[in-house]
């Protein structure tokens, strides 16, 4: 056995992994922090790259189609695993956290992006490669900059104090990868399976996407009569957010879509029979001529909006602590001096503070030309967003990366959206609006976006590479590579998507968030009236669910996401509280757990890659969707028989852990 090997037998994390350290106790990581061992590999950074630009892809679309970016680590550091017990790899751990690492730029990029500039073809306005992509890189590489100095605070001073549940999930990946098993052979299985189901209805039109409560004739009676309507979207994919998001959080989004849709659209509905002319701005139609869905656009998906912003607001409050004291460290270790000590152990190295400072300098000169001669053709309007751009980034990254470290919950879309806000006021003010000025203040907010997601993102990764003995400087240096090509993928993706299915209209891709982006900042950059009582409604729907120890951001979410997104999170999430329930035995409900992540997981990206494939086929000119059948009753009856098998599949197969355990 080589010197930097780890023996598979002994692939155990140490007792004190997860808990505090006592007073000079030292956490010890898996591989040996005195030795140097393989981990920046043409291997690595070849499938690292590879799955950056995969995962990307998968996410820019699922993402767009239902409002959810899944994170990526995991089902890459499975994949990692996969690849090398199937090429027999030896000694693989270091080369499998730089891929997870170096890949997992795809899914913190692409929220960055699709959350913001898809809201520039609902304006009917249009955003080119170079936007987009100037966007997505310069803010990638301020958010991995900003994180850079703070790593030392959250990874290991914070040690055991904080839950990172997504990387605790990945470390265990990664271990449990190097003792060896059958965990890519699950993956893959579920990733077919979900990816085919999906791929008949995206390509072929099999049975219908959506079931309606109109598909029954009680059903259409009281969607016409009271404006009620459930609806539940069958996508493999979604039921496996579910199940990884778990009961808890599916129950609270949904929770906010059942007040949106079975109490406030039916009050708006019941006031709009006394209401004899259209409320609010570009509304023709009176509320009583509308249906539930339009109720829903036009005025309670602001309410949503409102919750958000407050939720980020009280994200900032309660982390001013975590700024202050994440802040107060690394302006000590730039004084001191990061990696000039010459027996400083391999696990400590991050990049010298010395070319962070550096590159902070030269990536806002690179954002203030971008801006200048890419977005508001103005000197001292670039200057204005790039001022915009730093104070937020700066002060949002430590609520992004302690966000992720105490829920893995990155509440960027809330903060976005403060962003633009702010954005457009300050921009305005300046005389910068109309058209121009929403084309400049989502791009400043995509920067922002990509900034805060990256940043949230990349703590996960540092914190799986500190537990494990990874070299963060190597960590670091790669994600600068990654992140500009999960950038350009992206861009394309986006590009390709919109010329397929477009953002607006009958057919088109849901893009929440972006609607709600392009929803606030229209009436703010048109000099039309902003529904200013509907975001102050939310606001206070916020501001009640955290006095009383709601999580007041998942409730929100719920409130401004279609119904038909949010009700198949619960399915998923009463599967997984079903199958880690049944038994007695604590390690066999784990084990089921585990598995059935697996398989979500697998759902995930095979629905989501091949849900790129589909579009791709479209793009091509291959349209042979069945979309009058998709429509039909009978399309919808077969569609819960098929949600209702793939539900008994994904039970069955994570039932499974109990053989194999």
């Amino acid at each position: 056995m080589s010197d930097h090997q780890v023996d598979p037998k002994n692939s155990k994390l140490p007792a004190n992994a997860y808990t505090e350290l006592s007073p000079g106790e030292e956490y010890v990581p898996l591989m040996d922090p005195n030795k140097e061992v393989p981990e920046t590999t043409t291997w690595s950074i070849f499938w690292g790259l590879v799955m950056a630009v995969l995962f990307s892809a998968s996410a820019a679309y699922l993402g767009l189609k239902i409002g959810q970016v899944f994170e990526a680590a995991i089902p890459i550091a499975i994949i990692a695993v996969g690849l090398s017990t199937f090429t027999k790899r030896k000694n693989a751990l270091g080369e499998n956290i730089i891929i997870q690492s170096i890949g997992s730029n795809s899914g913190a990029v692409v929220a960055g992006a699709i959350f913001t500039i898809p809201a520039l073809y609902i304006l009917e306005l249009q955003a080119d490669f170079f936007q987009i992509f100037g966007a997505s890189v310069l803010g990638a590489f301020l958010g991995i900059l900003f994180l850079i100095p703070f790593r030392k605070y959250f990874v290991k001073e914070m040690h055991g104090k904080f839950p990172f549940p997504e990387a605790t999930a990945t470390t265990e990946v990664l271990v449990a990868g190097e003792k060896g098993g059958k965990s890519a052979a699950i993956l893959i299985m579920a990733g077919l399976v979900g990816g085919i189901y999906d791929f008949c209805i995206a390509t072929f039109g099999w049975w219908s996407e959506t079931i309606s409560s109109r598909v029954l004739p009680f059903g259409e009676k009281i969607a016409t009569d009271l404006k009620l309507v459930f609806k539940v979207n069958v996508g493999s994919a979604i039921m496996g957010l579910g199940f990884i998001i778990g009961l808890k959080y599916s129950l609270l989004i949904a929770a906010g879509s059942f007040v949106s849709w079975f109490v406030i659209i039916p009050i708006f509905a019941y006031l709009g029979d006394f209401i004899a002319t259209p409320i609010g701005a570009n509304v023709s139609l009176l509320i009583r001529d509308m249906s539930a869905e339009q109720i829903f656009s036009n005025y309670v998906r602001h309410i949503g909006i409102g919750g958000i912003a407050m939720a980020g607001i009280i994200g900032i409050i309660k982390s001013s602590g975590v700024i202050k004291t994440a802040f107060g460290m690394a302006v000590k270790e730039f004084f001191g001096g990061i990696g000039k000590t010459a027996d400083e152990k391999r696990i400590e190295r991050d990049i010298p503070m010395s070319i962070i400072v550096g590159g902070i300098v030269l990536t806002l000169i690179a954002i203030l030309i971008f801006f200048w001669m890419g977005v508001v053709g103005n000197l001292w309007l670039a200057f204005v967003g790039l001022l915009i751009v730093l104070i937020i980034s700066f002060l949002f990254t430590t609520v992004a990366a302690n966000a992720i470290a105490i829920v893995g919950t990155n509440p960027v879309s809330g903060m976005t959206l403060m962003t633009l806000i702010l954005s457009s006021v300050v921009l305005v003010s300046v005389g910068l609006s109309g058209t121009a000025g929403m084309v400049s203040a989502l791009i400043i907010g995509g920067t922002v976006c990509t900034a805060l997601s990256v940043a949230g993102a990349f703590i996960t990764d540092l914190k799986v590479g500190y537990w494990l003995g990874s070299t963060p400087q190597k960590q670091e240096k790669w994600k600068f590579v990654g992140a500009v090509f999960s950038a350009a993928t992206v861009s394309w993706v986006i590009l390709m998507l919109n010329e397929t299915y477009g953002f607006t209209g009958e057919g088109s891709l849901v893009a929440p968030q972006a609607n709600a982006m392009a929803a606030v900042i229209k009436p703010l950059m048109s000099n039309q009236p902003a529904p200013w009582i509907l975001y102050m409604a939310g606001a206070f729907f916020a501001l009640t669910l955290n006095w009383i120890g709601i999580p007041a951001l998942a409730f929100a979410l719920g409130m401004y996401l279609p119904i038909d997104l949010n009700t198949p999170l619960v399915v998923g999430g009463l599967i997984a509280h079903f199958v880690t329930t049944r038994s007695k035995d604590k390690d066999l409900n784990n084990a089921r757990r585990e598995r059935g992540t697996l398989i979500a997981s697998g759902f995930i990206a095979g629905g989501a890659l091949l849900g790129v494939l589909a579009a791709t086929l479209r793009y091509a000119g291959l349209d042979i969707q069945n979309v009058e059948w998709m429509e039909s009753h009978g399309g919808e009856i077969l569609a819960f028989v098929m949600f209702g098998l793939l539900a008994i599949y994904m039970i069955w197969d994570s039932m499974r852990a109990e053989k194999e355990d």
